[in-house]
């Protein structure tokens, strides 16, 4: 838990998901950073777990991501892609994301702006 500036308590990571026309959709926000990628990883395995490897990860909320987070999401991006399976990653912001471009995952992974821009692409 962190502490917001008014004095309460708040989580640092919030997951939640929805089927949207057939795609998992995962919903991130806060912090992807060493102290959440355990939450992270607990969380996406037991979606995939429930509902197969069709995924789009939404990181409009990510505040903040760093390697071990990054590392996560491209291991379940070669596993989905692997299987045949569809993945997306929707609203990445470059302020809160650096480490994909410092890397030049961004120009490998399957960015979009919006999730109908995903399912769009999925055809």
């Amino acid at each position: 838990m962190t502490v917001s500036e008014n004095g309460e308590r708040s989580a640092a990571l919030t997951l939640t998901s929805a089927l949207v026309s057939g795609i998992n959709v995962i919903r991130v926000t806060g912090l992807l950073d060493a102290t959440t990628r355990d939450q992270f990883a607990d969380y996406l395995a037991a979606e995939t777990g429930e509902h197969g490897l069709d995924m789009a990860l939404d990181l409009s909320g990510v505040t903040f991501m760093d390697s071990r987070a990054l590392g996560l999401i491209v291991h379940h991006w070669q596993v989905s892609t692997t299987a045949g399976a569809k993945f997306a990653l929707i609203g990445v912001e470059y302020a809160k994301t650096k480490v994909m471009w410092i890397t030049g995952l961004a120009q490998r992974l399957p960015l979009y702006d919006t999730i109908d821009d995903a399912i769009a692409a999925f055809g």
